[in-house]
């Protein structure tokens, strides 16, 4: 578009970053894999979330909102969600028990997205509402010879696809050496993956050519792609993870339903993340969801705000790994402080904040321009830079001299709480939220001891 900065993305599938040209300008289409809700979203999942929000504001500001369709989607039928559903709701039949699961995750994604300062994308499909083009593309593929029926599933046929696994860069022979044969003998290779599946009377299904019975998990993000951006679109995004066998699986179904070189032109992946320094896992002790991120003292002895964990992930390059920690945290933390916001009005963000999100979404380089910006440049401008990240610090007019008597004031509150005189200290607080500043306890991570931190709410 004229005047607006070339965009560079790194496309997975080539393995090179290269000028973004959309199929159609008029029309910049772009799809993510959302969740599985079966679960509250971990801040793993948080990543792709914010990543990809960047990149649908930096596409509306090149393209014009108008021109941008952000489809993102809601897995709703899944074994993990049918074993959930069992296990939370053992006195309900399946339906309902799955109903109950899914609604209750999905509005707690939404929530968390939405907290997280993320735009609702143009679309949030469903899977179980595009059951029939999933049925439609299975059909394609077996009457194209690239499926068949076997063992009570409709199965891909890997060996039918010349170059399959082009985006994971897997030999399918390689793959196959280490494969348990014995364990699948209904398929032709290995590798073979199901689309669909048969149902027993008490699992969610629908009926379908080969029987009642439910999607495979890859065919899903098949049909709503196609169903809502066209056979090819611009950009496939995801965790670093779906590469294989998700994406991959994508592409092989997509390309041989419907005949085409690829299936979307550029792939994109954001980077795996631990905590601390280690793999998120439960077994670890320190798998932590967006919501306790934000809601309770479970991470470092303390909430979050919402805008210190957006800030906190994009100050790591989306590409590469990132260590999230209560030390990064607080970097952010610290960062914000120093920022406040005007209304933007009409002013157009700084060149050196767009330049950098237009490099393959470069958002250490923007955070450095606009902590830059923030230091010595126009505050309109600041904030319309700061709104392509997604980042709305709080506007905040207290001087020097009266943050160092609130900050007195705080000091003495925790005086008193140390001495147990928990009413005077409770006045101080009601005080000062009078006068508009809230109050946040939490504990040194490293000492234990309470801490309190307060911003201005109006």
């Amino acid at each position: 578009m004229a005047g607006q900065p070339e965009l560079k993305l790194y496309n997975t599938l080539t393995r090179e970053k290269t000028d973004f040209v959309p199929i159609d300008p008029q029309n910049v289409r772009m799809y993510v894999c959302g969740p599985t809700v079966y679960d509250f979203a971990h801040i793993g999942n948080a990543r792709p979330i914010i990543v990809f929000d960047v990149l649908f504001r930096l596409l509306r500001h090149v393209y014009g909102a108008e021109h941008v369709t952000y489809a993102r989607n809601i897995t709703d039928v899944d074994d993990k969600i049918n074993a959930r559903a069992l296990r939370d709701y053992p006195g309900l039949p399946l339906n309902e028990a799955i109903r109950a699961v899914t609604e209750k995750t999905e509005k707690q994604f939404l929530d968390d997205a939405k907290m997280l300062g993320c735009l609702d994308p143009t679309v949030q499909p469903r899977a179980t509402d595009s059951i029939p083009q999933m049925i439609e593309i299975i059909e394609k593929l077996i009457a194209k010879g690239h499926a068949y029926q076997a063992g009570g599933e409709v199965l891909f046929d890997t060996r039918s696809m010349a170059d399959y696994g082009a985006l994971s860069k897997r030999n399918l022979d390689e793959q196959q050496a280490g494969a348990r044969i014995a364990v699948d003998a209904h398929k032709k290779s290995p590798g073979d993956f199901v689309l669909w599946k048969l149902s027993t009377e008490i699992e969610p299904g629908w009926e379908s050519p080969w029987g009642r019975g439910r999607p495979g998990w890859h065919i899903e993000c098949s049909a709503m792609s196609e169903r809502y951006l066209g056979e090819v679109f611009d950009i496939h995004g995801g965790g670093l993870d779906l590469i294989f066998p998700h994406h991959e699986n994508e592409i092989a179904q997509s390309r041989c339903a419907h005949g085409t070189d690829v299936m979307a032109n550029v792939w994109m992946h954001n980077g795996f993340l631990q905590v601390e320094g280690r793999k998120m896992s439960k077994s670890e002790g320190n798998f932590v969801t967006i919501y306790e991120l934000l809601h309770t003292e479970t991470f470092g002895g303390r909430q979050w705000p919402a805008e210190v964990l957006r800030l906190a992930m994009l100050m790591t390059h989306y590409r590469e790994p990132i260590d999230f920690s209560v030390k990064r945290l607080e970097e952010a933390e610290r960062l914000l402080s120093k920022w406040s916001v005007v209304d933007a009005g009409t002013a157009a963000p700084d060149p050196a904040v767009l330049n950098a999100l237009a490099d393959d979404l470069n958002t250490v380089a923007a955070v450095q321009a606009l902590h830059a910006l923030a230091q010595s440049g126009d505050a309109a401008v600041f904030a319309a830079s700061a709104a392509l990240l997604g980042i709305q610090p709080k506007k905040t007019e207290v001087d020097e001299a009266v943050a160092a008597e609130i900050d007195a004031r705080v000091r003495a509150r925790l005086e008193l709480l140390k001495a147990k005189n928990f009413a005077e200290a409770d006045k101080i607080r009601e005080t000062l939220a009078a006068e508009g500043i809230q109050l946040k306890d939490g504990k040194d991570p490293a000492t234990g001891e309470r801490v309190t931190t307060w911003e201005v709410k109006r």
